[in-house]
Order: C-alpha cells, then structure tokens, then sequence
C-alpha cells in the first residue's frame, strides 16, 4: 500500500495517511478482509511517529472503515466500499468544484461542515 504524504502541506500527517486509506478504498485497491500495514511499520518507512499513525487508524475505525485489534492489526472492514451512485456523485462533485476554482481545503471543509449538520 502507498501512502501518499506532502509535509509541505496543512493538512496534519495522520490526516493524510487516512485519506490515503480512504482513497484505496474509493479506488477498490483495498477491500473488505485486507490488512493495513502494521503502524510501526508505516511510522518506520515514512519516518514519522507511530501515534501519528495510530491516530489516522484509529480515526479510520471510527468511521468503520477499519476493525482495530490487538495482534490482527487493522483489517478493512465490510462497510468500508462506497456504493457506484457515491462515487459518481462525488466525482461530479469534484469536478463542479474544480470548474468553479474552488481547492481542496475550501471542499473539504464545506464538506465537513455539512456532514456535521
């Protein structure tokens, strides 16, 4: 599995690592019963702290996306593929925002905000 990370960004790291679990998901590069790899193992290859990695886990399970368990690690979970209508609807989304110049950050937070209402 690639995590896809830009230090550079303002997105925090843990942030990143999860949207690149969520992005492999959308893609149907990771399924249900695939296994992330072990955090320490992530935290060593990309030189970053363990809990910086056990925190996008953790917030991938809270969103079920992934199962967290002592010795199994984190093993996608059944719910974690997104319906085709989804998808399709996301991407149109994405592709509106583009054409009318908004970035990432501006979606996401919209987003965000709306999920919460």
């Amino acid at each position: 599995m690639l995590f896809r990370l830009d230090p550079a960004s303002g997105v925090p790291i843990f942030d990143q690592l999860a949207a690149s679990v969520r992005g492999e998901l959308a893609r149907g590069t990771l399924r249900a019963g695939d296994r992330l790899p072990p955090a320490r193992e992530v935290a060593t290859a990309l030189a970053i702290n363990i809990h910086t990695v056990l925190r996008a886990y953790q917030d991938l399970r809270d969103e079920g996306l992934v199962d967290l368990r002592r010795g199994r690690g984190a093993v996608v979970t059944d719910n974690a593929g997104l319906s085709p209508e989804l998808l399709a609807a996301v991407h149109d989304l994405v592709a509106e925002a583009r054409r009318l110049g908004v970035g990432v950050g501006t979606l996401t937070a919209v987003l965000r905000e709306e999920y919460s209402a």
